[in-house]
């Protein structure tokens, strides 16, 4: 009955807590505007600015980059292998080689990057639906918002990047949990370029893969600051104790953690 009151794990065996797990931070993701605090405001709001500009901006940039079908099939690929296939290989092969090792970072890395990925998916397939933006290869190609009203809803889920989210969701839990430089050279540089694969297959505009960007490193933050062994609540604990006075609860903090 040792830590009757913790919370269990989220694995395989255990999957209704992982659906729970994605449930609460998807829940505290979306309300996360309404508790903002001042410092947040420091990235938040040059990232506004840059999807800003880059709205105002994006049809010019395609009309740049010009059409070329064998160059966007070969960077579409990428950006799948690259943005899909490649990270969710990852994180069940890590999952597999953490259990078999029982190497306790390695699994819970492949665990953490899921539960982020799986936060990022739902986030941006709602706001996609929500903000109605043509992708590069729809309409006039500049990108309209909700181009005929509500008649024809859904027209199109442009922004934000999809592909973008999720590389960005799982580079970021990785890089929280594996520090190096060798480690967040290569992945954010995976994740850089599957942003830029987005655009230079036309699939998305710049602002789109921006956007995409933004949300998904915060998503992958939040999920690592929540659910990470090296949060603060990790180091909080509650186990029976036998006492003079009869059985009760111990509470305890390790500060060495």
């Amino acid at each position: 009955m040792a830590q009757a009151t913790a919370e269990k794990n989220c694995a395989l065996r255990s999957l209704e807590v992982c659906v729970l797990h994605v449930a609460q931070d998807e829940a505290g993701i979306i309300t996360a505007p309404l508790h903002m605090k001042q410092e947040s405001w420091l990235w938040v709001a040059p990232v506004g600015v840059a999807v800003g500009y880059g709205i105002d901006r994006d049809a010019d940039a395609m009309r740049a980059l010009g059409t070329d079908p064998k160059r966007e099939k070969d960077f579409k690929r990428v950006s799948d292998f690259g943005g899909i296939y490649g990270p969710l290989a990852s994180v069940g092969v890590g999952y597999l080689v953490g259990s078999v090792r029982h190497d306790d970072r390695l699994r819970e890395t492949a665990v953490l990057a899921s539960e982020a990925m799986a936060d990022a998916a739902i986030l941006n397939t709602g706001l996609g639906y929500a903000i109605n933006r043509q992708t590069p290869g729809q309409g006039d190609g500049t990108g309209r918002f909700w181009p005929h009203g509500t008649r024809t809803w859904p027209d199109g889920q442009s922004m934000p990047s999809d592909h973008s989210v999720l590389v960005w969701s799982f580079a970021r839990v990785v890089t929280s949990q594996y520090g190096g430089i060798a480690t967040k050279t290569l992945v954010y540089s995976l994740a850089t370029t599957v942003s830029a694969s987005r655009v230079i297959a036309r699939q998305h505009f710049p602002s789109d893969v921006v956007l995409g960007s933004a949300l998904g490193y915060a998503i992958g933050g939040y999920v690592v600051q929540r659910r990470g062994s090296d949060n603060a609540w990790s180091r909080v604990s509650i186990a029976p104790v036998a006492t003079p006075n009869g059985r009760g609860l111990e509470l305890s903090y390790n500060f060495m953690h």
